[in-house]
């Protein structure tokens, strides 16, 4: 197949020669779905998980866990797909603004966020670098993991800042209803410790 003198530049060559081989292709003439605009080389996960937890804000959506799934569908809408750490999580409404948005300025026209609740979230779905963060930001990480049967008594929960396991849970609800108030009885600090759900 030759190239025409008028196709002298590269995109004009590729289009006449796509449009070539699709000539007389049974799809040819069907509407092809439209492609999102210049968002580059991120994929939708990527970008979804740039989003983080307004109430911890060390903490990304996909360190905590409720970033389920991500894709581009076919008619180019972004879909993500979230859970919530509990029903009825007040941070749900912003964190589906804040994917919208990040997803709009990567280039995305067309976006919906699901929220499901089945499976129900659990602390197990954190990553080990979240629980990291979690760590390094004065809140003590979840310990074991979500009981599926007899329920694992926690002996106790090491301080964040000391390491010491020498700790009292002060009251069960924190400043969020999935942390607990506890203090140190080595260096006296108080610290939120994450539940295990």
């Amino acid at each position: 197949m030759s190239v025409t003198p008028e196709a002298h530049d590269v995109g004009r060559a590729s289009r006449i020669v796509a449009e070539t081989m699709m000539a007389g292709h049974p799809d040819h003439d069907a509407a092809a779905p439209a492609a999102p605009t210049h968002h580059g080389e991120r994929s939708v996960r990527e970008i979804a998980a740039t989003v983080h937890d307004p109430e911890i804000p060390v903490l990304s959506i996909q360190d905590l866990g409720i970033l389920r799934d991500a894709r581009l569908e076919e008619d180019g809408t972004a879909v993500v797909v979230i859970t919530p750490t509990y029903s009825g999580c007040p941070a749900m409404d912003t964190i589906t603004s804040d994917v919208r948005e990040a997803l709009r300025a990567a280039g995305h026209e067309q976006v919906r966020v699901d929220t499901v609740l089945q499976p129900a979230w659990t602390t197990d779905w954190m990553t080990e670098e979240g629980r990291a963060k979690l760590r390094e930001y004065g809140i003590a990480p979840p310990t074991g993991r979500a009981a599926v049967g007899p329920i694992a008594v926690g002996l106790s929960v090491k301080c964040p800042q000391c390491d010491s396991p020498n700790t009292r849970e002060m009251t069960r609800f924190s400043s969020t209803a999935c942390k607990a108030l506890y203090q140190c009885r080595e260096c006296l600090e108080p610290f939120d410790h994450f539940k295990v759900h």
